[in-house]
Order: C-alpha cells, then sequence, then structure tokens
C-alpha cells in the first residue's frame, strides 16, 4: 500500500495518502470540504445531484483522484463501464474525484464525491484525513439522502449531527434534528471522528424521504436539503429544480388517489411525522404497514 507521507512523483503527480493529485496544488483559504457518499446514504441521486450542481455554480476544478481504486473497491460490484472517445473505444474504472473551487471573496471549497469502500477502510479513510490536514480544510460536511417512514405530505426531515462549536451552532439554527440512529453505518463516518481530533469541524446532513416513494433522481429531496445548504452558503435557488420537484409531487398525489390501500394508511404515517416533529414517542407502524410501504416503494421506483 501508498505510505502516508506527501511525495512528489516524477511527471509532477503529488501523493496525499492513497490519492493522486495534480502538481502544484492549489492554495486554498480554510476550505469547507462538502462530500457525498454512494451508495450508502445517496438513495434518489440527491448528494450526487447536489455536489453537480455546487461544482458547476462555483467552477470547480479537478484536484485528484485515488493512485489505485483497485485496492478498495470491488469491481464485480462497482463496474467499470466502457464508452467511445473518437471513435476509440475507452475504460472508466470507478474512482472517488475531488475537485475545489476558489473565490475572491467568500468560502474555498473541496468536492468529495466518495463511494464505500469494499476492502482496506482504515486506509480509504486514513487518506481522506491527510487530504483534508493537507489543505487546511476548515470544515468537512457529509450530504445525503436515506429512506424513511416520512409521509411525502409535508416538508420532508433533515436529521444531521456536528462536532465543533460553530458547527452545533449552525446545526441548531438551520433547525436539523439531531440524529438518534444506532444501528450498521458506513466506515466513512470515521472521517467525521478523526477530522475533529484535528479541529476540522464537522457536519452531516441527512433528508429522509418516502419510503414508498423511490425515484432515481429524487428533486424534492434535493430542494429540501440545498434549502438546508443554502441557509449556510447563500446559495441560490435553482427555479428548474423547484418545479421538477413539484411535478414529481403531482405524480405522488396522483398515484396514491389510485391505490386506495396506501391512502387509508397515510394518516398513520402523518401522524408518526408530527410525533417525530414535536419530539414525542412514535406509534410505530405494524410490520404488515412498514412491507407494504417498501414494496410500494420498489414497485414505484420500476414503473
Amino acid at each position: 500500500m501508498e505510505g502516508a507521507e506527501e511525495e512528489v512523483w516524477e511527471g509532477g503527480n503529488m501523493r496525499i495518502g492513497a490519492f493522486e493529485l495534480s502538481y502544484p496544488l492549489p492554495e486554498l483559504r480554510e476550505p469547507h470540504a462538502l462530500a457525498m457518499l454512494r451508495p450508502w446514504i445517496d438513495v434518489g441521486s440527491v448528494g450526487t445531484m447536489i455536489l453537480s450542481q455546487l461544482e458547476s455554480y462555483f467552477g470547480a476544478k479537478q484536484l485528484g483522484k485515488l493512485a489505485r481504486p483497485g485496492n478498495f473497491f470491488d469491481f464485480t460490484r462497482y463496474r467499470p463501464t466502457i464508452y467511445f472517445r473518437e471513435g476509440r473505444r475507452e475504460v472508466s474504472i470507478p474512482n472517488i474525484t475531488i475537485t475545489y473551487a476558489k473565490q475572491e471573496k467568500g468560502q474555498d471549497f473541496l468536492f468529495l464525491r466518495l463511494l464505500e469502500p469494499h476492502a482496506l477502510g482504515e486506509v480509504y479513510v486514513d487518506s481522506v484525513v491527510q487530504l483534508l490536514k493537507r489543505f487546511g480544510t476548515k470544515r468537512f460536511c457529509l450530504l445525503g439522502s436515506m429512506y424513511d417512514m416520512v409521509p411525502h405530505t409535508r416538508k420532508l426531515l433533515v436529521s444531521g449531527g456536528a462536532i465543533g462549536e460553530k458547527a452545533e451552532q449552525d446545526l441548531e439554527e438551520a433547525g436539523i434534528q439531531p440524529s438518534d440512529y444506532e444501528g450498521p453505518t458506513t466506515i466513512n463516518f470515521l472521517i467525521t471522528q478523526q477530522a475533529s481530533q484535528l479541529n476540522i469541524e464537522t457536519l452531516w446532513f441527512i433528508v429522509h424521504l418516502p419510503q414508498y416513494v423511490q425515484l432515481e433522481e429524487d428533486y424534492i429531496g434535493k430542494v429540501r436539503l440545498l434549502e438546508v445548504l443554502g441557509a449556510l452558503y447563500d446559495l441560490p435557488k435553482d427555479k428548474a429544480d423547484v418545479e421538477k420537484a413539484k411535478q414529481q409531487l403531482e405524480k405522488i398525489n396522483a398515484a396514491i388517489e389510485q391505490n386506495p390501500q396506501l391512502k387509508s394508511i397515510m394518516p398513520q404515517i402523518e401522524a408518526q411525522y408530527e410525533a417525530k416533529v414535536e419530539k414525542r414517542e412514535p406509534t410505530r407502524l405494524s410490520p404488515e404497514v412498514e412491507n407494504f410501504l417498501r414494496e410500494l416503494g420498489n414497485r414505484f421506483s420500476q414503473n
């Protein structure tokens, strides 16, 4: 495996942990690193779409990627793809991509498109943390989405967490519910713990999407999470996204009108939502109802 120390390679590239970066490296002013993670917390491609929009908006430039992604990823699970460029057949290998954006006024950024590792997870995490340290990162923010028993008829819940005084203040001012999740997670959450030991503030925002509506690109979730992010970074609203979210909502309402069984249990889902918002003990849905909603979500995503 690659060593932990930085070194300049012949050919003009630099190694930081497992990453190969273009040299010379840009000088960034206490950047905020915004990251998404596939596939663990990117249902509806919410994090993917947000990072694509932010990279375009801020004019992000390529910085680097893993030197040997096969050390971390199983290519029978993340498949390489074949494509043609100028008549030549080429292969695209799944990898992390890192971009950056500098601004004359305002915040500098790093953007990290992370993939869940299948092997050497600790080395993977250490390399990301080394990267954050090298650029003097002030804040690491993980953006994502997950399915939950929440109704589409209410404002989507966003849960999260923070480490660091200013980050905790921002979390509270954004009105985000602290996450009380316990259970299986991703090795990448070690990044938040290790970063905090280097005095890097950490935040994570997860938008909760209805279990019974599973869309390949969920613009309702994207718009909701950008509302939270926009409060921190003064981002403009994308009118096209708002319109797409409105159209998706109309389609969901129409589909529910044609499904008497789902329509009949919506009040239960809404009551559970209200209990969460008001921080009361929610009444659990029956296992039969939960299974029905999951099956319905799978069928919805295939249509």
